[in-house]
């Protein structure tokens, strides 16, 4: 394990194959252990603060969405496949930090576009503020999703 290593990858991989047998055993599910539930938190510290994470307020719930994905998905690590379970739980932590911040830009959706709403409603002594690019750009984006779900049942109607 190098210096600037927090996951010795050689001992989270015989910890997880020995979790893996220990679940294959028992009738029950039993609690993950501590050894792998930190490697889980040292990841997703350590994935948060990338450049393309970093600045997020909204950090924590990363890290925590992070880990819980971790241990919702931990029994799917094949050891037949693949030696290195620093890598794939990395993979896990990666796509749950996209979604934890597709999640807080559809609720700063919300909010921007409620008071936007409420700005037309509202005494025109009040001055509300709401970002107009925010709103706009979570628009075009539900949009194109929408286009390329209606190109793709497009071509399977083509085709049959």
């Amino acid at each position: 394990m190098g210096k600037n290593d927090y996951v010795d990858n050689k001992k989270f991989y015989k910890e997880i194959i020995e979790y893996k047998e220990l679940v294959a055993r028992s009738a029950d599910l039993p609690p993950v252990p501590e050894y792998i539930a930190k490697c889980f938190l040292e990841i997703a510290n350590g994935l948060s603060y990338r450049p393309n994470f970093i600045n997020y307020t909204y950090k924590e719930e990363m890290i925590l969405d992070g880990v819980e994905n971790c241990l919702r998905y931990c029994l799917n690590f094949d050891g037949e496949k693949s030696k290195n379970p620093f890598s794939y739980f990395t993979q896990i932590i990666y796509y749950a930090f996209l979604r934890r911040i597709e999640k807080e830009k559809k609720q700063s959706y919300i909010k921007n576009k409620l008071t936007s709403h409420y700005e037309h409603v509202a005494d025109s002594s009040i001055k509300v503020y709401y970002d107009d690019d925010l709103i706009n750009d979570f628009e075009r984006k539900i949009k194109e999703r929408k286009q390329i779900k209606t190109n793709e049942n497009s071509l399977e109607k083509f085709i049959e």
